[in-house]
C-alpha cells in the first residue's frame, strides 16, 4: 500500500496540470497522478485539434470565457519557457451569407466584452489575406494560434515527477472508498491511500464521481470529431486559421481548417455521436456504454431536442461528399481527392437530467475530494488556469496551508 497526500486520478493535460500547480504552491506535498492508459494524454489531450483558443464565444462573466483569456497567455508563456512548438497565427471566422454576417457582428461584440483584441474585414481584404477562402467578409482574431498539447502534457508530466511527484500509468481506478481520515483507491492491482483525491477524469468522469457517492445530476455522453487531412501539395493553402461562423442553435463550432504544427491542414472537426466512450471508429460499439446512455433520461431529452441536427451530422459522417461541401462554401477549390483520413477525437461532454449540454466548466466536491466534472473545449487552452482554479477549490475545501 502506498501513501500520498494527494492522489490525482487523470493524465490528460488538465490533470497533470493541476498537479504542477500543486508543486508551484505546495512544494512539500506527496501526490501521485493515476492514469489508466499505458502512456499520458492518449485521449482528448492527444486527439484535438491544437488549437490555442482565444475565448470568440464564450458568455462574458463565465469562468469559461475567463480561464480560456487567462489559458491562452499561460500556454505560450508555458511554450517559450520550455522550448516547445507554437505559432500565434491567428484567426479568421468568415461570413458566407447575410445571416453569418449578422452573427458576426454579435461575435465581434462578445469579443469587446470579452477583452479580446478583434479586426473586422471586408470581402476585399479577406481575399487578399487568404486568396483561396471566399466569404463576404470576416473577423481576424490575432492572439488565436496553434500548439502541441501532447508535449505540453509530457512536459508538465516531466517537470511533476522533478519535482518530487509520482505518475503510474495502466492505473486505471476501480474501487475508492471515502473515510474521516482519507481516501482508499483500488487501481492497477494496487492500492493506495491519500488525505484527499482530485479527480480530472475527462469521459470517465462522472463514474470516477459516482465511486466517491456524489449524486450525480450529470451523465458524460461521448461526440466524436472526425478530420481528415488534406495533401502536402495543400499546406499553404491557408495563412491563418479558418472557422466559420457558427450557429448559435447548435452546440459545436462546425468544421474548420485548421494549421497544425507539423506544417500540414487538417479539416474538421463534425461532431458525431459515439456508441462508446472511447469509440474513434464509426463501428466501435460498447454496450455498457451505449445502455447508459439510453438509460439517461437526460440523453433522451437531448436527442429529442437535437434530433434533426444530431441526423444531419450522422450523415456528414457516413458521406466525404456530404462533408466536403461543408467545407466548399468557405473553401470552394477543394475536392473529395483533397481529403484523406485522419485521427479523430472524441469530446467528453457532460448532460444535464434535462438535456441540457453543460457549456461551462463544471466541479462537485465531496468533504476529501474535488472532481472535474466538465471540462469541455478550451480545456487544453485553459489547463493551466484550470488546474490553478481546482487548486484554490481544493484549498477552500481541505483547508490547506502553504509550506
Amino acid at each position: 500500500m502506498s501513501n500520498f497526500d494527494l492522489a490525482i486520478i487523470g493524465g490528460g493535460i488538465v490533470g497533470l496540470a493541476t498537479a504542477l500547480a500543486v508543486t508551484e504552491r505546495f512544494p512539500g506535498l506527496s501526490f501521485v497522478v493515476l492514469e489508466k492508459e499505458p502512456e499520458l494524454a492518449l485521449h482528448q489531450t492527444g486527439r484535438n485539434s491544437g488549437v490555442i483558443h482565444a475565448g470568440v464565444y464564450y458568455q462574458p462573466g463565465s469562468l469559461k470565457a475567463r480561464l480560456c483569456k487567462e489559458g491562452s497567455e499561460a500556454t505560450i508563456r508555458f511554450c517559450t519557457e520550455h522550448g516547445l512548438p507554437f505559432d500565434q497565427c491567428g484567426k479568421l471566422l468568415v461570413a458566407t451569407d447575410e445571416l453569418e454576417m449578422t452573427r458576426m457582428a454579435a461575435l465581434e461584440q462578445r469579443c469587446v466584452q470579452n477583452g479580446i483584441p478583434v479586426e473586422r474585414l471586408d470581402a476585399a481584404e479577406l481575399a487578399r489575406r487568404e486568396p483561396h477562402i471566399s466569404g463576404l467578409g470576416a473577423l481576424f482574431v490575432p492572439t488565436s494560434g496553434i500548439t502541441d498539447y501532447g508535449a505540453i502534457a509530457r512536459r508538465m508530466a516531466a517537470l511533476a515527477v522533478e519535482r518530487g511527484g509520482t505518475i503510474l500509468t495502466g492505473s486505471e481506478v476501480r474501487a475508492i472508498r471515502e473515510e474521516a481520515s482519507g481516501v482508499t483507491i483500488e487501481a492497477g492491482g494496487a492500492v493506495i491511500t491519500a488525505r484527499h483525491l482530485i479527480a480530472c477524469a475527462g469521459m470517465m468522469a462522472d463514474r470516477i464521481a459516482g465511486l466517491c457517492g456524489l449524486d450525480l445530476d450529470f451523465r458524460m455522453v461521448p461526440f466524436r470529431g472526425e478530420y481528415y487531412r488534406l495533401g502536402s501539395d495543400r499546406n499553404d493553402i491557408v495563412k491563418h486559421l479558418i472557422y466559420p461562423i457558427p450557429d448559435p442553435a447548435l452546440p459545436f463550432l462546425g468544421v474548420h481548417l485548421t494549421r497544425m504544427i507539423g506544417g500540414y491542414v487538417t479539416v474538421g472537426p463534425n461532431a458525431v455521436l459515439a456508441f462508446a466512450r472511447e469509440g474513434y471508429r464509426f463501428t466501435d460499439v460498447n454496450l455498457k456504454d451505449l445502455g447508459e446512455m439510453i438509460a439517461y433520461p437526460g440523453f433522451r431529452r437531448l436527442i429529442g431536442k437535437n434530433l434533426k441536427s444530431g441526423i444531419d451530422e450522422m450523415r456528414n459522417s457516413l458521406s466525404r461528399s456530404r462533408y466536403l461541401k461543408l467545407c466548399q462554401r468557405y473553401c470552394p477549390e477543394l475536392g473529395l481527392a483533397d481529403l484523406t483520413p485522419y485521427r479523430p477525437g472524441i469530446r467528453a461532454q457532460a448532460v444535464l437530467r434535462d438535456g441540457t449540454l453543460v457549456h461551462d466548466f463544471l466541479i462537485r466536491e465531496t468533504a476529501r475530494t474535488v472532481h472535474v466534472c466538465n471540462a469541455p473545449s478550451p480545456a487544453a487552452t485553459s489547463s493551466i488556469p484550470i488546474g490553478n482554479e481546482i487548486v484554490d477549490r481544493a484549498v477552500a475545501r481541505f483547508g490547506w496551508k502553504p509550506a
